[in-house]
């Protein structure tokens, strides 16, 4: 393997086991998944903090059995409610909360520290580092 596949392959195992610590915290103290999670902040950071399926879709990568799936829990948890379209009666918004907002607001804390101290611990900093300098280095 080159040495950029063996690179890629360590920043793709730090991402995986960081994200594995990341979801097991969120969902043992805030009842979030990771993707749950994301989709809040992905909410918060919208206009009107709200997004159409579709965007929230693309956002997360997700495909959109699953972001309904998710966005169905959110709604259960008073986290999100989902809004029609004015313009496209088909169109089906997602929109966060206060209680989602709150939400997020108490669990971001710990997200970042357990970012922070998962990335020390399995070398996901520097992995980041060695592939955004190889990034770099590559011919244009």
């Amino acid at each position: 393997m080159s040495a950029r596949g063996d690179l890629w392959l360590r920043l793709v195992q730090s991402v995986a086991t960081v994200e594995a610590e990341l979801g097991r915290i969120l969902q043992d103290r805030y009842g979030l998944g990771l993707s749950d999670y994301r989709a809040l902040e992905a909410l918060e950071k919208a206009p009107k903090s709200e997004l159409r399926m579709q965007e929230l879709a693309a956002h997360l990568q997700l495909n959109q059995s699953s972001v309904s799936r998710m966005v169905e829990r959110l709604e259960r948890g008073g986290f999100t409610v989902r809004d029609l379209c004015p313009d496209d009666k088909r169109g089906v918004y997602t929109v966060l909360t206060d209680k989602g907002r709150a939400h997020l607001a108490a669990a971001r804390p710990d997200y970042e520290e357990a970012l922070e101290t998962a990335m020390a611990r399995h070398g996901g900093g520097d992995a980041l580092a060695a592939f955004a300098g190889a990034g770099q280095a590559a011919p244009a």
